[in-house]
């Protein structure tokens, strides 16, 4: 009716100008309604107990003055740009019911239509509110280290790259990389993430978590109108102003519905008491009826009420839902595309197996390392990994980086290596004491001519393990074995989403072979390798052909074509990076995978939730209609069942999905 507070300010004098207008609004509306309903009190004594009806009329006018100003002001505000609201229906229905005698129902239809929407105004308020609580997480003040002394001041001042000091039990102000110290943070405001996560030097902390244990230092890498809990508040507000196609559906029919409710009402109004001689004043009154029960508000309602609270509750779990379109969206889903490396798997290779190509094959023992470590592994198997670590040191690729922590978990010393010869994609050349040592894949000793057993080390590659081969000029002596480890709940979530009718597909750039034993541990139903990203777009944009309804799961940057193609682009993992959260339709803060289908089950509850308010707002006004017709209904409860009472219903229903 007064339209809505946009709380999207990040300074704390807007804040508090945001929330005083709010409040100022919510104290008007009691007002309002409480000298509406006294008025109307003392209108119906001095009606029916002192038989005054002259008094009880003046009362019972200015009862409806307040609520009718508002109400009023609003219809006509339309009115000038062109359209006929709910507004003007129910001020005509109040001022034809006072010209005909029924002044109590006149003054009661505006004071229920006004408290129908005050009970709006709120719902809209609350979703404002836990955004504008979020915000208000960060601290105003920071404590910034100058020349070894601490100083306390405003956020704003704080420049990226200054130092601040943060003490157990507060609030971290702004985004930041910790200097020193370690500590235990609650960052469920912006993750999601119920239990808190340890944080020590060189890790991001973010703007509105809770700093539980230990002193920490940390410097400063964004300013304060740009930490990740602003962005989120900016996301979630910016979601709820975008419509879904229902909401525009919706608003596309209440363009229309007003002036054709008008048009049948004055046709009851006039068409029986001049074709059937019926009475004037009862059918006109039937016609208010009519226009009251038929106002469309708990219809109009029903949609948006549903997006916000579904997105307001995602944000709370750490998942940020870009528009309403896209909750609608991936209810309707019919494929999710995953990503493998960082989606699906965590991206980090691991050694599983080292196998020596000479004397008897030792067991890899795959137990934790340090002193014990040292035991674990045959003389043979130590040899190997003692010739990878001492090359592959010397290299910074995720291969290399899984077998120097295999190395330094056995306790295993390196040799001296120089000359070292990088061949990109194949492997590592190097020397020591007139040797040379290979340690790459078949391709690099393919290419130096270096005899190694190709059917057995096929047979491994089969299996789905990358396979690093280690020898020297005079032939391959073992095999290091790796594998990409598959990320916590991935196969649960897989299993979920197939169980809702979903079909899973993952893309790689991995070979077939690796990409089909990852696909068969996590229950994939199709899966295709070797790919570009601009391939995997390609593969996207066909699915959404072939499906209509298709997910793309990926990290968000590397990703990001497919992403785009995809009818929703979900970005994982996205806590403190602006790229990431940019690039998709939802983030998912955390790279919790689980959430994956958490959100699919709130889209189709939010979905499921609209269909029911719409269901339940459009068959009961249409028997309240029928009631009407036949004189079996009054203005009042008419409004207050029809109108208030189904906002209402409407509103508590919507509010369901917060607790999701």
């Amino acid at each position: 009716m007064r339209g809505s507070v946009v709380m999207g300010n990040k300074c704390s004098k807007c804040r508090t100008t945001s929330g005083q207008i709010e409040e100022d609004e919510r104290r008007q509306d009691i007002a309002v309604l409480a000298t509406s309903i006294s008025l109307i009190v003392v209108g119906l004594i001095l009606e029916h107990v002192y038989e005054a009806p002259i008094l009880s009329l003046v009362f019972l006018v200015l009862a409806a003055l307040p609520t009718g100003y508002f109400i009023a002001r609003s219809a006509f505000s339309s009115l000038f740009e062109g359209q006929l609201d709910i507004n003007f229906l129910m001020l005509v229905a109040a001022f034809a019911a006072f010209l005909i005698g029924y002044s109590i129902e006149g003054a009661a239809v505006l004071f229920l239509f006004y408290l129908a929407e005050s009970l709006e105004d709120f719902a809209g308020r609350r979703a404002r509110k836990s955004m504008k609580d979020l915000l208000e997480l960060s601290p105003d003040t920071a404590k910034i280290k100058v020349d070894s002394e601490v100083k306390e001041i405003h956020v704003h001042e704080v420049n990226v790259g200054d130092t601040v000091a943060v003490k157990p039990g507060e609030r971290i102000p702004l985004d930041g990389t910790i200097l020193k110290g370690s500590t235990s943070v609650n960052q469920a405001p912006v993750t999601g993430e119920s239990m808190p996560v340890t944080k020590e030097e060189g890790d991001e902390v973010f703007a509105g978590t809770l700093n539980e244990e230990g002193y920490i230092e940390f410097e400063v890498t964004k300013p304060s109108d740009e930490t990740t809990i602003s962005k989120i508040v900016e996301i979630v507000e910016e979601a709820q102003k975008k419509k879904s196609k229902r909401e525009k559906l919706v608003e596309r029919f209440a363009k229309y519905y007003t002036p054709a409710l008008l048009t049948f009402a004055l046709m009851v109004a006039l068409i029986p008491p001049f074709l059937m001689a019926g009475d004037f004043f009862e059918w006109i009154y039937r016609a208010l009826i009519l226009m009251a029960v038929s106002c469309p508000c708990a219809f109009i309602l029903s949609t948006p009420a549903s997006m916000v609270s579904g997105i307001t509750s995602a944000s709370r779990r750490g998942v940020l839902i870009k528009g309403g379109i896209h909750l609608e969206e991936i209810a309707d889903s019919r494929v999710v595309v995953f990503d493998k490396t960082r989606t699906i798997t965590e991206g980090k290779p691991k050694v599983v197996d080292i196998l020596p190509f000479y004397k008897q094959k030792d067991t890899f023992d795959d137990r934790s390392g340090g002193k014990e470590g040292k035991n674990l592994l045959g003389e043979a198997q130590r040899s190997i990994l003692k010739i990878a670590y001492s090359v592959e040191k010397m290299s910074t690729h995720p291969i290399a980086d899984a077998i120097t922590r295999e190395g330094e978990r056995h306790g295993v010393c390196s040799i001296d290596v120089d000359d070292l010869e990088s061949k990109p994609g194949k492997g590592l050349v190097a020397s020591h004491s007139g040797t040379k040592y290979f340690v790459g894949s078949r391709d690099l000793f393919d290419e130096k001519g270096v005899a190694y057993p190709a059917e057995e080390v096929k047979k491994i590659e089969k299996s789905g393990r990358m396979v690093v081969i280690v020898g020297t000029q005079e032939g391959a002596i073992g095999a290091i074995m790796l594998r990409d480890s598959v990320r916590e709940g991935v196969k649960e979530t897989i299993s979920e989403i197939k169980e809702q009718g979903i079909k899973a597909v993952m893309l790689t750039g991995d070979n077939e072979m690796v990409a089909r034993s990852i696909a068969d541990d996590v229950g994939i139903d199709e899966f295709r390798a070797n790919l570009l990203p601009d391939q995997k777009a390609e593969i996207v944009e066909e699915l959404v052909d072939e499906y209509e309804h298709v997910v793309m799961i990926g990290d968000g940057i590397n990703d990001a074509p497919a992403l785009s193609e995809a009818s929703v682009g979900i970005s994982l993992g996205a806590a403190g990076s602006d790229i990431a959260i940019d690039t998709a339709d939802i983030v998912f803060m955390e790279d919790e995978v689980s959430k994956l289908s958490y959100v699919v089950s709130l889209g189709k509850k939010t979905v499921s939730n609209i269909a029911q308010n719409i269901t339940v707002s459009i068959s009961v006004k249409f028997v309240l209609a029928i009631l009407a017709m036949v004189g079996y209904m009054t203005l009042s409860a008419a409004v207050g069942i029809g109108d208030m009472g189904l906002s209402l219903v409407v509103i508590l229903n919507a509010l369901r999905l917060s607790s999701i």
